[in-house]
């Protein structure tokens, strides 16, 4: 049987965005959030919007930017960029886009936000000192499906900055084909579509020292590029399946991948791929040789790990657990579980202020939540 784009629209994007409620009360810029203190005195929590997804800390503006995705009915609320008070989590401006926000880019040297639009295969660029958007760029047309409904040819998810090439790195998903959108962005234009990376690329790093990009996908492959010629350098089968997120550690020659392990996608791949032999259990982190793929450690995570951020300062691996709730932090020289922040429900990504050892989260609703409910982003003090 074979997935038509709207079933990839479905099973896919609820699968790895996770999308939740899309209709919400939004708090006006300038207020204060429903912030509430938890048990732990380290943590701010703060209901902001629907369909919150990636985050990000800028150092130049002292803010925390998160996409709020909006809806897609009718009657649903608009996408947004929120800018955050780092302290207390207050909305200090929205950005409205046209089209949808979900994953996040920063070039803070350059003043420059970046938002996909997983939906439309387009990226909104943003000038964070403004607060407005200045560009779109479109990476590819819409084509039809088997049912005849005009999708993108892949999705969108996860962004990553090349400041010295001034480019941007988007892989595109796909069930058969994924590939990689290069993004020059000096003349805020497409560059090159780079094919072949296989079942639903997902996760990518960058190692602006090396050259070298790397891209994993929901088959357990890692492909490496080089990123002065933006050839595929090789593939490397790992230990893992579902290769979702990447953190590099390029002092340690090291990548850290979340191997999640959902049963959904198990299915989704059986039906595209039904030759495709699982080898890995899903619910740790993969630690990486960057330079072959084997595996130098497996970290055990409970279920359902998501976002990896690596702190070369703390020597700490902090990874969010969408099933049991919680963040993991990991002390990376060790490779010991310091602790489990507790955090329901699901937290979804990550961003850190490595100058004031604070730690954002966004929080993804439950499935019990009521229709239209605001997600929330997080304060932890390290």
């Amino acid at each position: 049987m074979r997935h038509s784009s709207l079933r990839l629209g479905t099973a896919i994007l609820a699968a790895l965005l996770t999308t939740s409620a899309i209709h919400a009360e939004q708090a006006a810029p300038g207020a204060a959030p429903a912030a509430a203190v938890q048990a732990d005195k380290r943590i701010l929590r703060a209901e902001l919007a629907p369909a919150l997804y990636e985050l990000v800390y800028s150092p130049s503006q002292n803010a925390v930017f998160v996409a709020s995705a909006g809806g897609f009915g009718p009657d649903a609320p608009a996408s947004k960029i929120l800018r955050l008070d780092p302290e207390t989590l207050a909305v200090q401006a929205e950005i409205p886009l046209e089209g949808k926000g979900f994953g996040l880019g920063l070039d803070d040297e350059a003043g420059r936000l970046y938002a996909g639009d997983t939906t439309d295969a387009a990226v909104h660029v943003i000038d964070i000192a403004a607060n407005r958007v200045i560009g779109k760029v479109r990476l590819a047309e819409k084509v039809k499906d088997e049912e005849g409904n005009e999708r993108p040819p892949h999705n969108i998810r996860e962004l990553v900055l090349d400041p010295a090439h001034h480019r941007l790195y988007a892989p595109g998903l796909a069930f058969k084909d994924s590939a990689l959108y290069v993004v020059d962005t000096q003349a805020l234009k497409p560059e090159k579509v780079v094919p072949g990376l296989g079942f639903v690329a997902t996760g990518v790093a960058h190692d602006a020292a090396a050259e070298r990009l790397y891209v994993t996908n929901q088959q357990g492959e890692l492909y490496t590029l080089d990123t002065g010629t933006l050839e595929v350098l090789g593939k490397a089968e790992t230990s893992g399946d579902q290769l979702l997120n990447l953190a590099l550690d390029a002092a340690g020659d090291r990548i850290f991948a979340t191997d999640q392990g959902l049963t959904k996608m198990d299915e989704i791949r059986r039906e595209s791929l039904p030759d495709y032999a699982p080898r890995g259990k899903g619910g740790q982190v993969l630690v990486l040789n960057p330079a072959d793929g084997t595996t130098l450690r497996a970290l055990p995570t409970g279920e359902g790990p998501i976002a990896p951020l690596f702190d070369a300062a703390r020597k700490c691996l902090y990874v969010t657990g969408r099933g049991d709730g919680s963040v993991s932090v990991f002390d990376t020289d060790s490779y010991a579980l310091v602790e489990k922040i507790d955090l329901p429900a699901h937290p979804n990504s990550l961003a850190l202020d490595a100058k004031s050892g604070a730690l954002f989260v966004t929080i993804k609703n439950g499935e019990d939540a009521a229709q239209g409910s605001a997600e929330s982003v997080v304060r932890i003090g390290l």
